[in-house]
């Protein structure tokens, strides 16, 4: 605006001396030239001339693309629970595995002892349990005589045989957990995959006292099937569905172009990275692809029509706000308005305006609000301009 009252105030400085100089001198052609194009500068700083675009309503179709990774749709640490040693080992890293197959088989010889100690516990209580049942039931039946047994003297012998028996159930239950600390010493896939590592060999000693307790025995991933994790600004999340598709290339497989659907969207940002994570299934045929790859993710966001399509330039960006100007009546009016998607040279726009409405197409804060405008060219189409191109890609 001071560069704009500069102008002008040079530019009547220069009519007023010129005026003078030629009431001193007289007017001739020269003279009045210089003088009529110096008033139409003036007049052109104080109506500049625009070009206007006509607005309408319209989709933008655009895309990001985000960093993403290569996972395992299933891993797996697998740990020795019982302290025990390792006695044989079936496979090695980089070996194929199905689920239930048997990988190691561990020693732990205390087990089969503390077995056979269970089993005898059993035997012990159940001579004790059949030994109150018989007194019980001698005394059950002599107490069909009236007044030879007490009342109380069967119901304790009912007690002690009922305590027997729980002893029994309970001396079985032991034997059963020692038993299926035995099924412990064999290690088995929980699923089938590949052995990515090994931290054993014959003769370790593993499990929860081993001095590498932290380390799992194997590790063990699906890579049939990968998950490809991604995670998408805030200001992109809204209108993502699982219905969305998505492509992708990765650097070391320079050429080639992947597509995945968009499974798993976690629904909720991250605390850290204002994000929402995003889960696609990628099934791995070929066997190209490896876990913990890096990809490039081009991911489509959704179209909307109910947003104003129009050139990036009409858009003014100040410290302040967002506007655009708006030419109604030979003035210029400021609108306040809002961003959206953006694609080439296009931008979607939400505003206070209305289908039809005539906004300058190279919008600048020199054209100051409630200014006259004088219209260079017949209004054109916002979505005609040239070089406009709805169907882009934006990167970011």
């Amino acid at each position: 605006m001071n560069i704009k009252q500069n102008r002008l105030f040079i530019a009547l400085t220069i009519m007023v001396i010129g005026t003078g100089f030629l009431s001193a001198c007289g007017p001739n052609k020269k003279d009045k030239e210089e003088q009529n194009q110096t008033v139409e500068q003036v007049n052109a700083l104080d109506t500049p001339t625009v070009s206007l675009i006509t607005i309408a309503k319209g989709k933008l179709t655009s895309s990001i693309t985000v960093p993403g990774e290569l996972q395992p749709y299933q891993q797996v640490n697998l740990y020795a629970k019982i302290n025990s040693y390792v006695k044989s080992l079936t496979v090695d890293i980089g070996s194929q595995v199905h689920q239930g197959q048997l990988l190691a088989t561990l020693e732990a010889p205390e087990i089969n002892s503390q077995l056979e100690e269970a089993k005898s516990r059993i035997q012990q209580n159940k001579a004790i349990y059949f030994a109150s049942k018989a007194t019980y039931d001698r005394l059950y039946s002599t107490s069909k005589t009236p007044g030879t047994v007490s009342e109380n003297d069967l119901e304790q012998a009912i007690a002690k045989m009922q305590s027997d028996s729980a002893n029994v159930e309970a001396a079985k239950s032991a034997y059963k957990e020692v038993s299926a600390n035995l099924a412990y010493l064999q290690i088995r896939a929980p699923f089938d995959g590949i052995v990515t590592l090994r931290n054993i060999n014959l003769g370790t000693y593993v499990g929860p006292a081993a001095g590498g307790g932290n380390q799992p025995l194997f590790v063990i991933e699906d890579h049939k099937r990968l998950r490809l994790v991604i995670s998408i600004p805030e200001s992109f999340t809204g209108g993502l569905t699982n219905k969305d598709q998505v492509t992708f290339s990765i650097k070391e497989l320079q050429g080639e172009k992947f597509t995945a659907k968009i499974e798993r969207l976690a629904g909720s940002l991250d605390n850290t990275l204002r994000s929402e994570r995003l889960e696609m299934d990628v099934y791995n045929t070929s066997g190209k692809l490896l876990p913990n790859m890096y990809a490039d993710v081009n991911v489509p966001l959704p179209s909307r029509d109910s947003a104003f399509i129009v050139p990036k330039s009409a858009v003014v960006t100040s410290t302040e706000k967002v506007f655009v100007i708006r030419v109604k009546d030979g003035k210029a009016e400021w609108v306040n308005a809002k961003k959206g998607l953006e694609a080439g040279d296009m931008v979607e726009l939400y505003a206070d305006i209305q289908p039809g409405d005539q906004l300058v197409k190279a919008a600048t804060e020199e054209i100051r609000d409630g200014a006259s405008v004088k219209i260079g060219s017949s209004p054109v189409a916002a979505d005609d301009d040239k070089g406009a191109k709805k169907d882009t890609a934006a990167k970011k």
